[in-house]
C-alpha cells in the first residue's frame, strides 16, 4: 500500500517546537547485569604541589588568602595578591622533577598575562609557558620543563584587583596513560542467562529516561553478548546506541524489536535524532521493525527477517535517515520518509518515495528512477571501509576494523565474517568524562588508540591524532565541547585514521574549526589508506548557546566521509541568529574526497563549500536557515548562499541526489537565488537535484546556478534538475 507524503499540513522541521520533560530516573548498573569490571585505567601524571610549602610576592590579606590556598586542594579557598604588577606564587616541590601540566583555577581577579617558570634554587628562573591573552577561567596547560620551584608570574591583571587562584595544581612524573580499562557504568551489557524481564526491565527504564530528553547529558549503550534473546522490544530514545558484541550480526539474534516511533513528539517523528543500533540479527515479533528516525540515527550492520518500517505511527512526518552495510529480507518501507541513503545492503524490495531516496551498492535496490519516483540507485560503491565497531571474543573486548572495499555492492558479512583486523581494548586509552585533552593527547602520543565512554568531554586544547591508523571510537554519543575556543580534535595529514561515533558541540566561544582533518596545505596522497569520518556529529547551539565558524574541515586527500550530521540548531536553547552563529557545516580542500549521506542544515553561509578537484558527493539533504532577518542581513549584495558551493576553481567533481529545502519562518518573504551553485565546465557533473519551500515560506529562485524554476507555493512540491550541465 502506497501512502502518500503529507501535503496540506506545515512541512518537515519547521516543526521542532516542544520539548518533552526530562526524566528523572538514574540507573544503577550492577555487576550482575553484565557490566564490565576491569579496573578503571590509573592516573596518567602525578600531582606534585598539593599540600606543598607556598609562597606569594604579596597578599592581600594573609589571614584570609595567603599563598598555601591555592595548593590546598580546597576550591573554596583561595590566594589574592596586591592590586599591582607583577605579582607571583609560586611552590616548593621538595625536589627537582620533569613538569609536564599545570593547572590553574582563576577566580574573577585573573592574570591576563602571565608565565609558568621553574627553577631549582628560586633564585634563576626558565619560562615554560607564556601568554599575553589570557580570560582566566580554568585553564589546563601542558608544559616541559624541570625544577624544584614552580611559579605563576603575573605580569598584567584583568581587573583592577589583583592575581587570585582558587587552585595552582602542578603535575609531572607519573606512568604514561595504560591501555585498555572500564568502558564506563552506563555501558550496560545483557547476557542471554539474563531473564527477559531483567532486561526489559533495564532497557524500559532508561527510555522513560531519555525518550524525550533532546538536549539532555544523559549517554547509554546498551550491548547484548553473544547468543539469543527472547520477547524483547528495546524502544530507543535519545543519545542511546544499541548494539550486538558479537563479531557478526548472526551473532546476536533478538527474537523480538528494536523500536524507534515518536509517541513523544504526537507522532512527528522529524526530531528523533542521536540514536543508533549496529551488528545485530533481528527477527521481529509482527513481521515488520520500526525505525522512525531523523537525522544523525545510524542503522548499520544489521540483519533483519522481515521488513523495516522508517516511519512512526500513523505515517507522521520523518526526515531520517541512513542504512549501511545490512540486510532487510523484506521490504525497505519509506513510506513519509521525505529522504532516506541507503549503502552496501542487501534488501527485499524497497517500497514508496516522497522527495530523496538514494540507494548505492545495494543489492535488490529499485531502479534508477529520478524524479518520478524519487529513486537515484548507484549499483557500486567506489570507495569504502565500514566503521570500526566493538565486540567481544573470549570474553575480552576487541574493536574491529574492516578492510577497505572498492566498487562494492552488498554486505561486508555476505560469506562469513568481515575482511578486517582487530585491535584488542589494550590498545585503547579508554577515556572517560572529566580526561584533560593533556591527557588524551599523552595517551596517543604513546601510540595508544582512543575510545570515549558515554559522556560529556570539555576540552580546553586541541586532542591531536598524529599517528597513521589510529582509530578513535566514541561509544553512545560521546560528546565533546571546545572551552575558550580551542578546536577540540586535529587530525594530521597521514594514512588511515578512524574517527567515528562523536559528537561536536559548539562552545560558548567561538571555536574556528570542530574537526578538522589534515592541516591547511596538505598535500599528501592517501588513496591506498584513506582517513575515514563516520557517524560523526555536529551541533551549533541547541543544547545552550554555541559558535563555531565551520563544523568540518577537511585538507586531507582521499578522505572518506561516510554519514555526519552538521546542524545549526533552529530550536532547543541558545538559539537565534545572531546567537548561535555559524557559516559552514563542511568545507572540503583535499583532492579526491568522497562523501556518502551528507546532512547539513541550518548555517548562515555556503553550508558546504567543495574546493578540491576530484571529489564526489552521494546524497544530500539541507534546509537552509530558517532565521535570515532579512535579505540585506543574510548576504549583502545577493540572494542568501548556495547549500553547496563548488569553488569556481574545481574542474572536476561529480555529485547525485542533493536536496535543499527553505523554511524562512522568521521572514517569509526572503528569496535564495538558488540551492546549488558550481561552475560550468564539462569535468563538474550534478545528477537527480531538487529544491523545495516548506509550506511556501519563502522561495529558492533556481535549482543549479540560473536553471530550474522557483521552489514556492505551500503545495510543498520539489522542483527538479536531472543532470547539469
Amino acid at each position: 500500500m502506497t501512502i502518500p507524503a503529507p501535503s496540506a499540513a506545515p512541512p518537515t522541521r519547521g516543526r521542532r517546537w516542544r520539548l518533552g520533560a526530562i526524566g528523572s530516573l538514574i540507573v544503577a548498573v550492577v555487576a550482575s547485569y553484565g557490566v564490565a569490571t576491569a579496573l578503571q585505567a590509573s592516573a596518567a601524571e602525578t600531582l606534585l604541589s598539593q599540600g606543598k610549602p607556598a609562597t606569594a610576592s604579596s597578599s592581600e590579606n594573609a589571614s584570609v588568602f595567603p599563598a598555601s590556598a591555592a595548593v590546598d586542594g580546597n576550591t573554596g579557598t583561595r590566594w589574592s595578591s596586591a592590586f599591582s604588577d607583577p605579582q607571583w606564587l609560586q611552590v616548593d616541590l621538595g625536589a627537582p622533577a620533569d613538569i609536564t601540566r599545570v593547572a590553574l583555577n582563576w577566580e574573577t581577579a585573573a592574570a591576563k598575562a602571565f608565565q609558568i617558570q621553574v627553577s631549582n634554587d628560586a633564585a634563576t628562573w626558565t619560562s615554560i609557558y607564556s601568554t599575553t591573552t589570557s580570560t582566566g577561567g580554568n585553564q589546563s596547560l601542558t608544559v616541559s620543563g624541570n625544577g624544584r620551584y614552580v611559579r605563576m608570574y603575573g605580569t598584567q591583571r584583568t581587573t583592577q584587583w589583583g592575581y587570585s587562584l582558587w587552585e595552582f595544581q602542578v603535575f609531572g612524573g607519573g606512568t604514561p596513560p595504560p591501555g585498555g580499562g572500564s568502558l564506563g557504568a552506563n555501558v550496560i551489557v545483557f547476557n542471554p542467562s539474563m531473564s527477559t524481564g531483567t532486561i526489559q526491565s533495564q532497557a524500559d527504564s532508561i527510555f522513560r529516561q531519555q525518550e524525550s530528553n533532546q538536549f539532555g547529558t544523559q549517554r547509554y549503550v546498551l550491548a547484548f553478548q553473544p547468543g539469543t534473546y527472547n520477547g524483547l522490544n528495546i524502544q530507543v530514545g535519545f543519545y542511546t546506541s544499541v548494539l550486538g558484541l558479537g563479531q557478526n550480526p548472526q551473532d546476536v539474534r533478538i527474537n523480538g524489536d528494536i523500536t524507534v516511533d515518536a509517541g513523544w513528539f504526537n507522532g512527528n517523528a522529524t526530531q528523533n535524532f542521536w540514536r543508533s543500533v549496529e551488528n545485530l540479527s533481528l527477527y521481529p515479533v509482527s513481521g515488520a521493525d520500526r525505525w522512525a528516525v531523523s537525522q544523525a540515527a545510524p542503522f548499520r550492520r544489521m540483519d533483519v527477517h522481515g521488513d523495516l518500517n522508517l516511519a512512526p505511527s500513523g505515517y507522521g512526518w520523518a526526515s531520517g535517515g541512513y542504512i549501511a552495510d545490512s540486510r532487510i529480507s523484506g521490504a525497505e518501507q519509506q513510506y513519509s520518509q521525505q529522504q532516506w541513503f541507503t549503502r552496501n545492503s542487501q534488501i527485499g524490495s524497497n517500497s514508496n518515495a516522497v522527495w530523496n531516496q538514494m540507494f548505492v551498492g545495494v543489492q535488490g535496490a529499485p531502479a534508477q528512477s529520478f524524479p518520478n519516483p524519487p529513486y537515484t540507485t548507484i549499483g557500486t560503491t567506489p570507495v569504502i571501509r565500514e566503521k570500526p565497531y566493538l565486540y567481544q571474543s573470549g570474553g575480552a573486548y576487541q574493536v574491529f576494523v574492516p578492510n577497505l572495499r572498492t566498487n562494492s555492492a552488498g554486505i561486508s558479512w555476505a560469506s562469513g565474517s568481515t575482511p578486517g583486523t582487530s585491535i584488542p581494548l589494550t590498545q585503547f586509552y579508554v577515556a572517560k568524562p572529566g580526561d584533560s585533552a593533556a591527557t588524551i593527547n599523552q595517551a596517543l602520543a604513546q601510540g595508544l588508540n582512543l575510545i570515549f565512554q558515554p559522556g560529556i568531554y570539555h576540552v580546553n586544547q586541541t586532542i591531536n591524532v598524529t599517528r597513521a591508523n589510529t582509530v578513535v571510537l566514541g561509544l553512545g554519543y560521546a560528546t565533546i565541547i571546545p572551552d575558550n575556543g580551542v578546536t577540540p580534535m586535529q587530525v594530521s595529514d597521514v594514512d588511515g585514521v578512524k574517527i567515528a561515533g562523536l559528537l561536536f558541540d559548539a562552545g560558548t566561544t567561538n571555536s574556528a574549526n570542530l574537526l578538522v582533518i589534515g592541516p591547511n596545505g596538505a598535500s599528501a596522497s592517501h588513496a591506498g589508506n584513506p582517513t575515514t569520518v563516520q557517524d560523526v556529529f555536529f551541533r551549533i547551539g541547541g543544547a545552550g548557546a554555541g559558535k563555531a565558524t565551520n563544523s568540518l574541515l577537511v585538507n586531507s586527500a582521499n578522505t572518506i566521509i561516510d554519514h555526519i550530521w552538521a546542524w545549526r540548531a533552529d530550536h532547543g536553547s541558545g538559539v537565534g541568529w545572531t546567537v548561535n552563529t555559524a557559516d559552514s557545516g563542511l568545507i572540503v580542500n583535499g583532492a579526491n574526497v568522497t562523501a556518502y549521506g551528507l546532512f547539513v542544515e541550518h548555517y548562515q553561509k555556503y553550508e558546504v563549500q567543495w574546493n578540491g578537484n576530484g571529489g564526489r558527493t552521494y546524497f544530500l539533504q539541507n534546509e537552509m536557515p530558517y532565521d535570515p532577518p532579512s535579505n540585506a542581513e543574510w548576504r549583502s549584495g545577493a540572494n542568501g548562499y548556495a547549500a553547496y558551493k563548488i569553488a569556481d576553481s574545481v574542474t572536476s567533481h561529480e555529485a547525485w541526489a542533493l536536496g535543499s529545502y527553505c523554511y524562512f519562518n522568521v521572514n517569509p518573504s526572503i528569496h535564495a537565488d538558488r540551492g546549488f551553485e558550481v561552475p560550468v565546465n564539462a569535468g563538474v557533473r550534478m545528477h537527480d537535484l531538487l529544491t523545495v519551500s516548506l509550506g511556501g515560506y519563502g522561495v529558492i529562485d533556481h535549482v543549479i546556478n540560473n536553471t530550474g524554476g522557483p521552489a514556492q507555493g505551500t503545495a510543498t512540491v520539489p522542483v527538479t534538475v536531472v543532470n547539469f550541465p
